[in-house]
């Protein structure tokens, strides 16, 4: 039997991962209880981690450490749990902790920098089992006192995040499509006086595959499109929400500041460096197909880093560049991995905001009228007792 990574570097691309690890080839995989557990068992370490990185964020905490917390948190608790199994288990997106108008990918080698009072910190994370990914990202506003509402702009952009989140999970549900999601998130957005961010997805899941082909485009524009398509019970998607104060144009600043890459499965060539062969070789054993931190690499890696230039050059690896707003504004970030289920969305990786006080609202009434609606739905069995009821 193939390997994982075997199997990896014969597959062409990301839509033709064979049968056994393609998850939405045969969408009622979802319900089988060993997927379920595993989906489960990375959504408790990733909520776990989450949450421990997030009691870390006080005033005067380094930015790397809390990156190099998070990555050995999710290493550590995975090696505990399925022992003696041949699964692949570990980090699905490197620990990110990305600071006020940096919009996020944020996961520095080396950085001296601090967290302030009033500092808006984006901490974005995942973990996989056996492939089946739990990803979640959320929003911290540093203070002294923590527990006290968050207000003014930043309670603003939280509330705007937290709205079109839920906004989202209401609308990425089995029988809606894609078209129907951006303009209700849009609408949410403009009540709080923020913009979403351009080309911010929220995308399907597969095993192994964490950016699947059917996507939603939070914020449409002329040359950034996808296809509709109806969203399906079974599927697994990554719901994800990232609002600013700003123009929610993304920038790249310094190239130099990318240190998360992913592997191209569908991309190969003969490299002419030793050092670029060497690091290529070791992405390959160690993280063929999910999202790697480039200090997790170096650490235990007798490669260079130069040897990542001439793979980049002929597209052996994706980078996640670091992005960032116009100095001065904030960004906010939801992200959650959310079931599409028979009985509604279920949201397995959840970390609760900070309290806010706004004083913006939503009048849209259809908008409001979503919020209000559930995202579980009632079971069948309750509306004939309800309708029984009725009767007697």
């Amino acid at each position: 039997m193939r390997t994982w990574n075997q199997t990896f570097r014969t597959c062409v691309s990301a839509a033709e991962v064979p049968d056994e690890y393609a998850i939405c080839r045969d969408r009622n995989l979802v319900l089988q209880t060993s997927v379920v557990t595993k989906y489960k068992t990375a959504a408790e370490i990733c909520n776990g981690v989450l949450t421990s990185v997030k009691e870390e964020c006080k005033i005067g905490a380094k930015v790397m450490d809390l990156c190099y917390i998070g990555d050995d948190m999710i290493e550590d608790s995975c090696a505990k749990i399925f022992k003696g199994k041949s699964i692949e288990k570990g980090i699905a997106f490197p620990t990110c902790v990305s600071i006020n108008h940096c919009v996020g990918h944020y996961s520095p080698l080396a950085d001296e920098a601090t967290l302030s009072d009033g500092d808006v910190v984006k901490i974005d994370l995942g973990v996989h089992i056996d492939g089946f990914i739990a990803v979640q990202a959320t929003t911290v506003i540093i203070s002294a006192s923590m527990d006290q509402p968050v207000s003014g702009r930043a309670a603003d952009l939280l509330a705007c995040a937290h709205y079109c989140f839920e906004a989202a999970m209401r609308l990425i549900r089995p029988g809606n499509h894609v078209r129907d999601v951006s303009g209700p998130l849009q609408t949410i957005a403009e009540s709080f006086g923020c913009t979403l961010v351009e080309g911010v997805m929220t995308h399907n899941m597969k095993q192994f595959v964490i950016d699947g082909n059917k996507c939603v485009l939070n914020r449409p524009a002329s040359d950034q499109r996808v296809d509709d398509a109806e969203f399906e019970e079974n599927e697994v998607y990554a719901v994800d929400i990232v609002v600013s104060t700003g123009d929610g144009k993304a920038r790249v600043v310094d190239e130099k500041q990318t240190t998360v890459f992913k592997r191209a499965l569908n991309v190969e060539y003969s490299l002419k460096l030793k050092s670029s062969r060497t690091i290529l070789s070791d992405i390959d054993k160690r993280y063929p197909c999910m999202p790697f931190p480039l200090r997790k690499l170096l650490a235990t890696s007798t490669s260079s880093k130069f040897g990542l230039v001439e793979c980049l050059q002929h597209g052996l690896l994706h980078a996640y560049p670091v992005l960032w707003e116009k100095d001065g504004e904030l960004v906010a970030h939801i992200k959650s991995t959310v079931l599409l289920m028979r009985n509604g969305s279920d949201r397995i990786t959840v970390s609760p905001l900070q309290s806010f006080n706004t004083s913006k609202t939503i009048e849209d009434e259809g908008i409001k009228q979503l919020l209000a609606t559930s995202v579980k739905s009632k079971k069948k069995n309750a509306k004939k007792k309800a309708a029984v009821s009725s009767q007697q």
